[in-house]
């Protein structure tokens, strides 16, 4: 895929996402001390307020996953947008902590609605053997427009005013109503009606598929390894100097926008899919079998070693985010893309829900013998998505269409 698709509905979900992702780096940044300092709430009211907001959107995300499929995803993320928007336009008027969770409540579901909506407009809109492309494109551009949101949320940070905050806050509310005006050039897609027979939310009957959801999820604290334990490590357990820190999150952002659609290539099969899922499980053992031994190193061996971990870690994420998208889309029915992609985000979130307790416990708590028992299971799970997925392939007649092979291993 080029740097610039051809016109089209991934040219405009890539602007879309752009516009929104710029948005979240905003919030990124600063959410935690517009919430402690102009909001006024504790550290320990803020970590709840997040934890339940995490939580509604964990719980609705195949629900509103399924509405999606109902009413149309291109109206469900317009409409999602559009409401998140206006719900952060409210944000600035919240005092109390009562207050945020009124506001953040929603938002959560809001938030839910039209992450799933946008992997069904993708289903929708995009031939099978692009879909896992085009949302190894779409990361790539999410990196950029979260970089870009983060450096801009910096100049309010250094006022470090309310007003400031508020700015940063509205500025959020604004990519969103942006991004939606941009999907609004989306051809519409019909909704699909509902099968006579059997359940509504058929993702979650489908006990193949939640398997891999768990698989997926035990996966995906990951990302928690590496934004929580990672720095914590750094800072208290290694000679580097603190700028490593950035230094590892820099090779991480780069080489996601560099590479992340090359690491997808082969991903649009169910068999290739979950070969890169094992590859990411024998990618992160080797990141944390690498990771403990900066502990006992000198400082320029010890940054040599961070950033071969970074690399070797960052190289497992992408193969672990292409294996993701490429099974997830493989074992949707056409029908049902909707509430099988906001199934398939429940997992991802409860991973990064229980990551910073899990990986600050063994890494940091445990040391050495904690990054070998988290490597471990990272392998362990990765060895376990090609046959739970196989077994799901052999389940529904249309996986044959993602071209698994039952012989495959």
């Amino acid at each position: 895929m080029s740097l610039l698709p051809e016109p089209g509905p991934i040219r405009t979900l890539a602007v879309a996402t752009l516009v929104n992702t710029v948005g979240s780096g905003l919030w990124m940044a600063s959410s935690a001390l517009f919430l402690t300092r102009s909001v006024g709430l504790t550290v320990a009211q803020t970590g709840l307020a997040l934890t339940l907001v995490a939580l509604v959107s964990l719980v609705t995300s195949t629900p509103v996953g399924y509405l999606a499929d109902r009413l149309g995803p291109r109206g469900v993320a317009i409409a999602g947008l559009t409401a998140l928007g206006l719900c952060e336009v409210a944000m600035v008027e919240v005092r109390s902590l009562a207050g945020f969770l009124a506001v953040a409540g929603p938002m959560a579901v809001f938030d839910a609605a039209q992450r799933a909506a946008r992997g069904a407009v993708i289903g929708g809109t995009v031939p099978p053997e692009r879909r896992v492309h085009t949302r190894a494109y779409l990361r790539s551009v999410t990196n950029v427009g979260i970089t870009v949101g983060a450096a801009l949320a910096g100049v309010g940070l250094t006022v470090d005013t309310r007003g400031a905050y508020l700015a940063l806050v509205l500025g959020d509310a604004v990519t969103f109503l942006l991004a939606a005006a941009v999907l609004t050039r989306l051809a519409p897609i019909a909704p699909v009606p509902r099968s006579a027979s059997g359940p509504r939310l058929t993702a979650l009957r489908d006990r193949p598929f939640l398997a891999f959801v768990v698989l997926d999820g035990l996966l995906a604290t990951n990302f928690g390894l590496f934004e929580v334990a990672l720095p914590l490590w750094i800072a208290g357990r290694t000679d580097a100097p603190r700028w490593m820190i950035s230094v590892v999150f820099a090779v991480n952002t780069v080489t996601v926008v560099l590479l992340q659609v090359r690491a997808a290539r082969g991903t649009d099969t169910l068999d290739g899919a979950a070969r890169a899922s094992r590859r990411a499980g024998f990618g992160l053992l080797l990141a944390c079998l690498i990771f403990p031994l900066t502990a006992g190193t000198t400082r320029w061996l010890t940054i040599a070693l961070l950033v071969a971990a970074a690399l070797v870690h960052v190289a497992a994420e992408m193969w672990y985010s292409a294996g993701g998208w490429g099974i997830s889309f493989g074992l949707a029915p056409e029908h049902a893309h909707g509430q099988y992609q906001g199934t398939y985000s429940m997992g991802h979130q409860f991973g990064q829900m229980i990551a910073p307790a899990v990986v600050t416990t063994l890494a940091l708590g445990w040391g050495t013998p904690g990054w070998l028992l988290l490597g471990a299971a990272f392998a362990v799970a990765g060895c376990l998505v090609p046959p739970v997925v196989r077994h799901a392939a052999a389940r529904r007649p249309h996986a044959a269409d993602a071209a698994y092979s039952a012989s495959s291993s």
